[in-house]
């Protein structure tokens, strides 16, 4: 029997794909250091957990298709530390930043219309895409230039009579670059230009490094029944398994739409909605013990890495990741090779090939993702193993 052309078509996660080929290589005794996927070894806070265990309800039963109140009102109060001013009805609790996305390209585009977007990008966005069908559009940035959004120009020739909107993620994912405001107030110009939204995945907010300060295109003046944003409490709380996000938007229509896709889908996970309002009450400054470890780890990686003169990247400003373009032919020859015959006293490292980062054919080939999200001496053996590995490897 056949199958869809969709289910055929999509692609695999660049993060995931290898990991039949990490859990073999454990099999064998070999100690294998994840720098591939970005899953933070900080401890999920306490108060999420304790608000779990609190729960008294007999029946765990359904909740709002959009979310609890209550969760919408902590994260109203979170905003507003921002001197962002959200209401509760601009707020869609989503079942983590992913769907949030779904929900963000399904409510501005048909198939067949096209985002245009920075790449490289988050992998998933071209899953969401191809279940959404439509069409990513994009717009390359350069190692060279630590992955700063291209000249508006070259966001213009993307223009069609199908653009609905531009996608943007800062702190970036893949590659750890904080756009500046300058940047953002022209891709904003850009948008309201050409009557388009923008839509910015911002679940990396708080992880900014070297006194840089996050601007959100929610801050944007005249702009506001444009944008959309993707948050998640993912990455915020190190609670990647809760899956709760949420799509932010003051456009009515916008979220009238989205709370429909909601509706769809019933609700979204009640308990994990309880411990996020717990953690929405921690004060803001569990986050400077959280981004001063986050910048301890990335100056290891960027100090070890940059003493190879064969490695091209700049340092990263947020986020926890680096794109780092190598001295191979392949990312994912690499790849599988430090994962089926590599090893230095019997460890490895695993990492992410660039490529899938990537809509443009043959970009990112010879670039790695890399997650700095393991304590830091591992994260220093790592980086070492990294470095032995290309002095061996022969493509």
């Amino acid at each position: 029997m056949k199958i869809s052309a969709r289910a055929q078509s999509i692609q695999e996660s660049p993060i995931r794909k290898l990991s039949a080929l990490a859990n073999a290589a454990k099999k064998r005794g070999t100690i294998v250091y994840h720098l591939n996927i970005g899953q933070p070894d900080i401890q999920t806070p306490d108060v999420f957990m304790k608000k779990i265990i609190d729960y008294k309800e007999k029946v765990l039963s359904y909740g709002p298709s959009d979310g609890l109140e209550a969760l919408k009102e902590a994260m109203v109060h979170y905003f507003d530390y921002f001197r962002i001013k959200l209401e509760n009805k601009n707020i869609v609790i989503a079942t983590g930043g992913s769907e949030a996305i779904s929900f963000a390209f399904n409510a501005v585009a048909d198939p067949d219309d096209e985002i245009i977007v920075s790449e490289p990008f988050y992998t998933n966005y071209n899953g969401y895409a191809s279940l959404c069908n439509v069409k990513l559009v994009p717009v390359t940035a350069r190692a060279e230039d630590g992955f700063h959004l291209p000249d508006i120009q070259e966001f213009e020739k993307r223009i069609s009579p199908r653009t609905r909107a531009v996608l943007l993620c800062s702190p970036n994912n893949p590659t750890g670059t904080v756009y500046t405001i300058a940047e953002l107030k022209a891709i904003g110009a850009f948008a309201k230009k050409h009557d388009l939204y923008l839509i910015a995945d911002e679940v990396y907010k708080e992880f900014t490094y070297d006194g840089k300060i996050h601007f959100s295109v929610l801050q944007l003046e005249g702009l506001e029944d444009r944008v959309i944003v993707v948050d998640s409490i993912s990455k915020r709380y190190s609670a990647c398994g809760a899956r709760i996000g949420a799509v932010i938007s003051r456009n009515e229509e916008v979220m009238k739409g989205i709370s429909k896709f909601a509706q769809a889908r019933l609700c979204p996970p009640t308990l994990e909605q309880i411990g996020a309002i717990g953690a929405y009450e921690l004060p803001h400054d569990y986050f400077k013990g959280v981004m001063a470890e986050y910048q301890k780890r990335r100056d290891i990686l960027f100090d070890i890495l940059t003493s190879h003169q064969g490695i091209v990247l700049q340092k990263p400003e947020g986020a926890f990741y680096i794109m780092a373009k190598l001295p191979i032919a392949d990312g994912e020859t690499f790849a599988r090779w430090l994962l089926n015959e590599f090893s230095d006293d019997n460890e490895t490292v695993m990492i992410a090939p660039g490529e899938g980062f990537y809509s443009t054919p043959g970009k990112g080939k010879d670039e790695v993702r890399l997650a700095y999200v393991i304590e830091a001496v591992k994260l220093e053996r790592a980086a070492k193993l990294l470095l032995i590995a290309l002095d061996r490897f022969k493509d």
